[in-house]
């Protein structure tokens, strides 16, 4: 099992507690941090998230530290136009920014990116269409209409470091119309437990049947509303029977061939769950 380990964007300490402080809002936002995006992208200027703290633009408020830090979505105008409102020269995907940043910024700019795009596909109600209105600092949208209130969707979903029988061969997976090989993952559904999911993906994907599931970690993943959940599993035969409506192909790769690959994903919890692998051979 991961231990003493903070996944990136993890750990995020922004105080959430004053949501409803009306007063105490408004007054943080005149001297507090508004990060700018379009979306789904960071407005940066020379590669530095910008602060827009004068926008008239309605803002979802992220939490506290040192001051008040909220969000704004830029999406209803051209990039060029959003660049141009904010005194920005990009608009850039944080997972590109990531190496650049420490633990607290990455996990700031995944929580802004991941509510402003909830906010932005939730403005109208799913139960009778009407338009949807913030509350709670843009943590409820209420529906003008039934009144129902809509809170952020989090989409669960496992992904699994397969060891062989031998235990020293791991199951990686080449997804349809990728270059490249990556531990099998997949969403929750309705009805299944974590571990059930875990066995249900790889005999659905793979062929591959487990033995037990032991869970490892998890990772905040708002890309845009995941949590992902990681574990290790062990095979009971080196049976591989792809299903190519998702996979090209699947295969078991010892720790040789898995450093070989590389680690193109480095602030994926993939990137810890096959680095703690390879480490106990070490």
């Amino acid at each position: 099992m991961l231990t003493n380990v903070t996944l990136p964007y993890n750990g995020l300490v922004l105080d959430r507690g004053r949501r409803g402080d009306a007063g105490w809002l408004a007054s943080a936002r005149a001297d507090g941090r508004v990060l700018a995006f379009w979306r789904d992208r960071c407005l940066v200027a020379d590669g530095v998230p910008v602060s827009v703290p004068a926008t008239r633009r309605e803002a979802v408020f992220l939490g506290a530290g040192a001051v008040g830090v909220f969000a704004v979505d830029l999406s209803d105008v051209d990039e060029d136009d959003a660049v141009l409102e904010t005194g920005a020269d990009a608009a850039v995907d944080i997972r590109g920014l990531y190496t650049g940043l420490d633990q607290q910024e990455a996990a700031t700019l995944a929580y802004a990116r991941g509510m402003l795009h909830w906010t932005r596909n939730q403005r109208f109600c799913g139960a009778c269409g009407a338009a949807t209105e913030a509350e709670q600092a843009g943590h409820v949208l209420r529906c003008r209409g039934c009144r129902k209130m809509h809170f952020p969707r989090i989409e669960p979903a496992v992904i699994m470091l397969v060891e062989a029988p031998d235990r020293r061969r791991c199951l990686l997976a080449r997804h349809r119309g990728s270059a490249a090989f990556s531990t099998l993952a997949g969403f929750l559904e309705i009805g299944e437990s974590l571990e059930d999911a875990v066995r249900r993906e790889l005999v659905e994907e793979a062929g591959v049947r487990v033995r037990a599931v032991t869970y490892q970690a998890s990772q905040a993943w708002p890309f845009p509303s995941g949590l992902m959940v990681g574990f290790r599993a062990v095979a009971d035969t080196d049976t591989v029977a792809v299903d190519h409506d998702e996979l090209d192909e699947a295969r078991w790769f010892t720790r040789a061939e898995v450093r070989a690959l590389g680690d193109s994903r480095p602030d994926s919890i993939e990137s810890h769950l096959v680095g703690t692998w390879l480490a106990e051979a070490e």
